[in-house]
């Protein structure tokens, strides 16, 4: 008879290629020719043991678990008839089913493998043989354990591979929404530099044009003036002058010139207000807080988008209504929030491109002492709930490929919530249209 060499095994960091060398086993064997008393001996001496490895002349016999040899050993005159006789007697009547398996055979294949027997021998012990031919005894509840903490452990690691992945896709995410936004502001920025250089090209020869009008007009009376005291002092012009009078028809001239120059005056005041709007809108690379009339900045973007509004042949001109109400200057940046208006507008119009009587209305309204409310509607056909979640989200879009970036909404999202510590919000009904309410504070330095 041999001594116990394993106590309870205790795996304590198993892998999920752990095998079941990495496991503790009792190693506890028995020749054949011992009577049955040592074995009773031995269960006696470790309550724990599952089973005792059988031998003879030093080989691997097989095995005989402490269940099934006191189940049998408990039936009536078995322990008179087998105690003092050979084990082989018993084992040989038993014969009980043995499963062996190598010590490289993984836990959870194992565990797999064991769960497979049938249910009269599923919780008996397992055979381990090494490679060396040494066999150890495996408890079939230390293997459930080993194969729950591998369980447990896989989790564990799934959670945490689960968690570094959004952690890695949010990241991401991020990183494009804010290279796109760095990409959309610098493509503002730049459109802001280009028109502030055109309006500056465009206003110097007008202003040179707008200040010699009233120079013409004055040369031009004065011209007049002279010829009709030519007229008056010689009334009967010699026959080439009177044909050079009816060929260039001297009456529509002198009569013409004043409208010309009243036209070329009122064209020229138009270029100016144009040329104004454009440098108001041109503000977009401006990174100071300015107080400034916000109702300039709204009109500055229907002009810039006049082409748009304006009447075509297959579309009728977008109507703008306006109700401004009375406020001060409003303390902000404000080329970017020029940028607001002109991409809340640009949505507003792609919308009203299938609508027949398109119109859009824009109001303003002073909430309090500290806050404004600019409005936004359009009557086109509103936005479902689903949508709405999502309206403010990177990359979003409803529009068709090459139309939009879905960037629009979500940037000015970020300019009136973070830059201006305000609220950009939609309320809609679908078939009745949408409407888009900015709420800015008046004096930004009163947040900070």
């Amino acid at each position: 008879m041999t001594d116990i060499f394993t106590s309870i095994p205790d795996v304590l960091c198993p892998r999920l290629d752990s095998t079941l060398q990495e496991l503790s086993l009792w190693q506890v064997q028995i020749d054949l020719n011992c009577p049955g008393d040592d074995l009773i001996k031995l269960f006696e001496q470790e309550s724990l043991l599952p089973g005792i490895i059988l031998t003879k002349n030093q080989y691997y016999v097989g095995m005989i678990s402490r269940r099934r040899f006191f189940e049998y050993m408990s039936r009536p005159y078995s322990l008179g008839l087998f105690s003092n006789r050979p084990i082989e007697n018993l084992y040989n009547i038993i014969q009980p089913e043995v499963f062996v398996l190598p010590e490289d055979t993984l836990i959870l294949e194992a565990t797999h493998k064991a769960l497979a027997r049938s249910p009269q021998v599923v919780y008996e012990p397992i055979v381990v043989q090494s490679n060396f031919s040494r066999y150890g005894l495996l408890d079939f509840h230390h293997l459930l354990l080993a194969h729950s903490r591998i369980h447990v452990l896989t989790v564990a690691q799934l959670q945490q591979a689960e968690e570094q992945s959004r952690v890695v896709t949010n990241n991401l995410v991020n990183l494009q929404h804010n290279y796109s936004r760095l990409v959309q502001n610098e493509k503002m920025a730049a459109l802001g530099q280009l028109v502030a250089g055109v309006a500056h090209e465009i206003n110097n020869p007008v202003n040179f044009i707008y200040g010699n009008l009233s120079h013409i007009r004055t040369y031009i009376n004065d011209l007049v003036h002279l010829l009709n005291i030519y007229q008056e002092t010689y009334p009967q012009p010699v026959s080439e002058i009177e044909k050079e009078i009816d060929a260039v028809d001297l009456e529509f001239i002198v009569s013409d010139l004043p409208r010309i120059i009243d036209s070329m005056k009122f064209g020229t005041e138009r270029i100016q207000e144009i040329v104004l709007s454009l440098r108001n809108f041109s503000r977009l690379d401006e990174a100071d807080l300015k107080q400034v009339n916000i109702h300039e900045g709204i009109e500055s973007t229907l002009l810039i988008l006049h082409n748009r509004l304006k009447a075509k042949p297959n579309h009728p001109e977008v109507q703008i209504i306006k109700n401004y109400t009375e406020f001060p200057e409003i303390e902000c940046f404000p080329g970017q929030l020029n940028q607001v208006f002109m991409n809340i507008l640009v949505n507003a119009i792609d919308v009203l491109e299938e609508e027949l009587n398109p119109c859009i209305e824009i109001s303003t309204q002073l909430l309090n002492d500290n806050w404004v409310a600019i409005h936004i509607s359009d009557n086109g056909c509103g936005i479902d709930e689903e949508i709405m979640s999502k309206l403010f989200d990177p990359f979003f879009t409803t529009k068709d490929v090459n139309k939009g970036t879905g960037l629009g909404l979500s940037i000015s999202h970020q300019i009136i919530v973070d830059k201006h510590k305000g609220k950009l919000y939609c309320e809609s009904t679908p078939g009745k249209g949408a409407k888009f309410v900015i709420e800015i504070p008046i004096r930004q330095s009163i947040l900070s």
